[in-house]
């Protein structure tokens, strides 16, 4: 796909993983919808990309909303790319130090941020690419999702954001069959660990050398800018499909982490 002029929708647009894409998108020539619940950072964002970016303040979970940023998407032009990269909840261990269970509230409010949302977002973003007219590959658009690498090794505490992300990895390869005869590819992406502002203001350099030791190479976190990067390539190279792709440094959880 040429990135050049086509519609991009990133949802959680003003966070790490979503403002990196934002950026990157759009430096290749997109048009960018940048769908974020903070309207601060997602305004901050589009302020700073300038002329072909929106934002619409979305609340992943409501329908409508996703459904108002499909439809600014659309008026901007053909939407090609969707990229789901919000952030949410992690949960609380099974059980706590008492022994208490956790809430079940707790577990389903994780599936329905991660899981749930994006198949919404996936759902009407593909109907959107649906109505647009192919390119010269046969090619409408790209679903890119983004799991984790605790949808393989989780560690404790993660039951609920595991099986979360576990579904968003077992959905990628029917979702690419699903829309394939539409000429829509459907991918996952899997980090490991990034620097991103859900580590507020910790150290950087502390955190690289916390989890460095753990990851094979580089012996550092990883950069919104390297998920940036290869949602970039994923939606220029038109063969690449129903596939889960971690991007990690060969990094693999322990029980507790990194160590």
């Amino acid at each position: 796909m040429d990135i050049a002029g086509a519609v991009a929708l990133v949802a959680g647009g003003g966070g790490g993983f979503g403002a990196a894409t934002a950026r990157r998108l759009h430096a290749a020539g997109a048009r960018v919808v940048v769908s974020d619940l903070d309207q601060a950072k997602g305004r901050a964002i589009v302020d700073e990309l300038g002329v072909g970016a929106v934002f619409v303040r979305t609340d992943v979970t409501r329908e409508d909303d996703v459904a108002a940023a499909v439809a600014a998407a659309e008026g901007l032009g053909p939407l090609r790319i969707a990229v789901v990269a919000h952030g949410g909840p992690g949960g609380p261990r099974i059980l706590d130090k008492e022994n208490a269970p956790a809430p079940q509230s707790s577990f389903a409010r994780v599936i329905e941020v991660f899981l749930l949302a994006t198949y919404n977002i996936d759902r009407l973003a593909a109907a959107a690419m649906a109505r647009t007219d192919p390119l010269e590959s046969g090619e409408r658009g790209v679903i890119i999702n983004t799991a984790s690498i605790a949808a393989f090794d989780g560690t404790i505490g993660q039951t609920a954001y595991a099986a979360a992300k576990g579904g968003l990895v077992s959905m990628t390869l029917p979702l690419a069959r699903d829309l394939g005869p539409l000429g829509i590819r459907a991918l996952t992406l899997a980090p490991g660990t990034f620097l991103t502002p859900a580590y507020g203001d910790a150290d950087p350099a502390q955190l690289d050398g916390y989890w460095g030791p753990a990851i094979p190479f580089p012996k550092r976190m990883g950069r919104p800018e390297e998920y940036a990067q290869l949602v970039q390539q994923i939606a220029e190279n038109v063969y690449l499909n129903g596939e889960t792709i971690r991007i990690d440094g060969g990094l693999r959880f322990t029980p507790k982490g990194a160590k």
